[in-house]
């Protein structure tokens, strides 16, 4: 990820400028562990982002997550939770287990907690365990809570606006879909969608309407 150039401290006292770089979510990770012990629930995310939205729509909704003793855990990956969930021994049956993941991973984790919990499980029942799939992914979801001309006007704010208009005026992206232009525009860089998760999660909890999975979770716990 490129060097961050973003405001605000969305993972727990961790700011922006700490949290990125390729051992992002080994360092969140660890911060993270270091907190389970007194834990009364613990949120399993795929990575940072999702840990960024979480807290941010949390705390727009005037709740303090470190205070209230629950601890979002980027595992690393989907691919991770059934490992996740192994490590934590015991303590897997002490604390309350939720999570959120991307549509294209909701199988790897609902095999991995149908396995935990030794039972078979719809999609349905992981939703009443706690556990939310993202339509698509976190950007999607993040986009489609507000709107285009809302994420357009939020980047007018931050002062990129000029950078998307010249983003939408490539040839590869001139003419396409408004949602695919800003989807692309966000992942194009690494800081960028850091500090923008934040962002879009905040303006969602202000407009009303947070993205949906999100909501829920944060419900849940």
């Amino acid at each position: 990820m490129d060097a961050d150039t973003g405001r605000g401290q969305p993972t727990g006292g961790a700011p922006l400028s700490d949290i990125g770089g390729p051992d992002a979510t080994v360092r969140a990770t660890a911060r993270a562990l270091a907190k389970v012990d007194s834990a009364v629930a613990l949120v399993l995310v795929e990575g940072i982002l999702d840990e960024i939205a979480l807290r941010a729509v949390a705390t727009a909704r005037g709740r303090d997550l470190d205070a209230e003793r629950i601890v979002i855990v980027p595992i690393g990956g989907a691919h991770a939770i059934g490992r996740f969930l192994t490590s934590l021994g015991p303590l897997a049956t002490r604390v309350r287990l939720a999570g959120l993941c991307d549509l294209r991973e909701a199988e790897l984790f609902r095999r991995a907690v149908a396995a935990h919990v030794g039972s078979d499980l719809t999609g349905t029942d992981m939703e009443r365990l706690g556990f939310h799939v993202c339509d698509r992914d976190l950007e999607d979801e993040l986009i489609r809570a507000l709107g285009p001309e809302e994420v357009q006007a939020l980047f007018d704010a931050e002062g990129d606006l000029g950078l998307f208009r010249q983003f939408q005026s490539q040839p590869a992206w001139r003419g396409r879909q408004i949602e695919a232009q800003i989807y692309r525009f966000l992942r194009s860089s690494g800081s960028r969608n850091l500090r923008y998760t934040r962002l879009l999660a905040e303006a969602a909890v202000r407009q009303g309407r947070p993205p949906r999975p999100l909501d829920a979770l944060l419900t849940a716990v």
